[in-house]
């Protein structure tokens, strides 16, 4: 049999197995490069680190030489969306054309799958919401008769954001496991079964760092197993591992334990009245706790100093109490019911994470908090998880593939790299195969208003409007803060003509249905359409950025991080912030051109990209478009 480079090269080659079996498939350099780094990371039991630029084909030259190998291979996306498309569109392209005879699974997270015990529940107790919410619940039934796989978002008529999705879905605090009276039939066990006997799996970080993390998922013998894993949008993989290392506690979680509790008592436990009153008690003293965090929309803060407010301080003794209360009245009925025993144990976990939160004098770690409407988060998140995972990398001797259109800063690793203690690894870059000079133009326009300066929202949307309009619509306005997002939004809405559609006002599917199908739209965006999203062809053919997106210096973890560099003698400002926000804009940038074929304009509002020395950074990590500063030739562009 062929070695494994050999065979790479054969395949990819204008008579391999792609090219004849594939429809439009064209053998592209870059794309073999990738193919034989991913094969020299399978040979050699190595890490190999690769920024493949867009349309460089990063997907099939991971999948191939995986595939080729015969590896047991895990494949982790940072998206959902990603893990769906790998596994329905480019999976069985690629098996077909490869002929390829190893079994293939998809695994998300639990909260992902219908749980049959809850969906019971909820069908004989009633569900809690409006008609809308019974409607949903009617929705998921008539699903439920036909779905193999129990995965939510196969049922294409309920909304991703459905208020019914929390109370059909388990969570590890509440599943019942081999207890649960539907386990035989469980959704979860199915898919994770599936998992251990696949070949290669298809899963997302956030699953890959909980199982890491926490070996009681249920899926540890998963990782184990691998002998190659590959990160696709591996940009999102550090942020997302150090929220696995870390511990948290949120009021949804213990409204959780209230409903349950509420339950078990309607259902199974009439007798235990006094087990309805103690979760009514806990949910008040939740409520409390949250009014102590201030009564406004959204906040985010540092723990330790919240904790030096004796109000709050107070406000956890008394939480405590309410869960010993509970617990209490929970022991006397221990055997009675599963949910209950659950519930008990569940209520011990809620009081040693609550401790454990308490004592923020453990270093090396950020104490910070969220609070948003009526519900908040306490959380404990370490400073790096470069020890942690670094450790991961080394012990298990196996493939190791991070790769990313957005990875490198000013041309090295090294940002990357010492965030996840990746050592000794195989770095390549590769550009896109896309003509940027020619398919683009970057501006960064003159007079710029001073961003902390008011007027600047009206400066700019005046500034902007004419391009707009001259582009007909079809563009995104991406913004660092809501505030900007709103504030254009509403300038655009009262002073121009366009169909201005603003991010939160329907679900981000179906505003991208909207912004393709609708003349003269322009979306006005923040964080969650920087990335992710493809859209080609003339449908968008402008993206504004309204400036740098440096993360705000007062974010908690960020700070900590700062600080932390600062102890250890390094530079804060060039050290954390440039290089994420290099890796950011690359992101919003990288949403113009998305084919050979695309054409259009990136404006950035932001005049320190030339004012200030490192500006140099961010443009030496951007594509090589044509550049200009003219909003005259901005527009020639355009109508060419």
């Amino acid at each position: 049999m062929k070695k494994l480079a050999d065979q790479i090269i054969d395949t990819f080659s204008p008579d391999g197995r792609l090219s004849k079996n594939i429809k439009g498939f064209r053998p592209r350099q870059a794309q073999l490069e990738m193919a034989q780094a991913v094969g020299n990371a399978i040979n050699f039991a190595s890490a190999t680190v690769v920024e493949a630029g867009t349309g460089t084909g990063k997907t099939f030259a991971y999948l191939v030489p995986a595939m080729l190998s015969g590896k047991k291979t895990i494949v982790s996306t940072g998206s959902k969306n990603l893990q769906d498309q790998l596994f329905n569109r480019d999976l069985p392209t690629i098996q077909k054309a490869l002929n390829y005879k190893g079994k293939v699974a998809l695994l998300k997270g639990r909260a992902n799958y219908l749980c049959l015990d809850r969906l019971d529940r909820v069908i004989a107790m009633g569900v809690l919401g409006d008609k809308s919410v019974l409607a949903d619940l009617s929705r998921v039934r008539k699903w439920h008769a036909s779905t193999k796989t129990g995965d939510l978002s196969e049922c294409i008529a309920l909304a991703e954001d459905s208020p019914i999705l929390p109370q059909l879905v388990s969570t590890t605090e509440n599943c019942l496991g081999t207890e649960c009276p539907s386990y035989k039939d469980c959704y979860v066990v199915q898919a994770r079964r599936r998992a251990m006997e696949a070949d290669l799996v298809v899963v997302n970080h956030h699953l890959f760092c909980a199982d890491m993390a926490v070996k009681e998922t249920g899926f540890g013998e998963l990782i184990p197993e691998a002998e190659l894993v590959i990160f696709d949008e591996a940009h999102q993989l550090p942020d997302i591992a150090s929220q696995y290392f870390g511990q948290s506690l949120t009021s949804r979680q213990l409204f959780d334990i209230c409903k349950d509790a509420n339950i078990v008592y309607r259902s199974e436990l009439k007798d235990l009245a006094q087990l309805g009153k103690a979760a009514d008690h806990l949910q008040k003293t939740v409520q409390d706790f949250r009014l102590l965090m201030g009564e406004g929309m959204s906040a985010k803060g540092n723990l330790r100093e919240l904790f030096q407010d004796q109000k709050v301080v107070d406000g956890v003794t008394r939480l405590l109490e309410s869960l010993d209360f509970m617990s209490e009245v929970a022991k006397k009925s221990l055997g009675r019911s599963e949910t209950l025993d659950k519930i008990f144990e569940r209520l011990a976990e809620a009081k040693s994470q609550l401790k454990k939160l308490s004592d923020t004098t453990v270093m090396g770690y950020c104490y910070w908090y969220e609070a948003n409407g009526r519900s908040f988060g306490l959380h404990v998140t370490p400073l790096t998880v470069a020890d942690k995972f670094g450790e991961q990398l080394n012990r298990q001797k196996i493939g190791w593939v991070f790769t990313s259109a957005t990875l490198e800063v000013g041309g090295k690793f090294d940002h990357f790299c010492q965030r996840l203690g990746i050592e000794n690894a195989e770095q390549l870059v590769l550009q896109s195969p896309f003509d940027y000079a020619k398919q683009s133009l970057l501006c960064v326009p003159r007079y710029l208003p001073d961003s902390n300066r008011p007027h600047t929202l009206t400066t700019l949307g005046t500034m902007l409007k004419p391009v707009i309009e001259a582009n007909q619509g079809r563009c995104f306005l991406l913004c660092t803060s809501y505030a900007m997002m709103r504030g254009l939004a509403d300038f655009l809405r009262e002073h121009s003509k366009l169909n201005v559609l603003l991010q939160g006002e329907t679900s981000k599917s179906r505003l991208l249905e909207k912004f393709i199908k609708e003349p003269n739209s322009v979306l006005v965006a923040t964080q969650s359409f920087w990335e992710g999203i493809d859209v080609r062809g003339e449908a968008l053919s402008l993206v504004i950025i309204d400036k740098l997106p440096f993360s705000s210096p007062d974010e908690p973890l960020l700070k900590a991080r700062m600080e932390d560099c600062k102890l250890q003698g390094g530079d804060p400002f060039n050290d954390i912030q440039i290089p994420e926000a290099v890796i950011t804009l690359k992101q919003g940038v990288g949403r113009l051109i998305r084919d050979v074929t695309d054409r259009g304009v990136v404006i950035i509002c932001d005049s320190r990209l030339v004012m200030r020395n490192y500006g140099a950074t961010f443009l030496k990590s951007l594509p090589p478009s044509t550049r200009t500063r003219d909003l005259d030739k901005v527009k020639a562009f355009l109508q060419q």
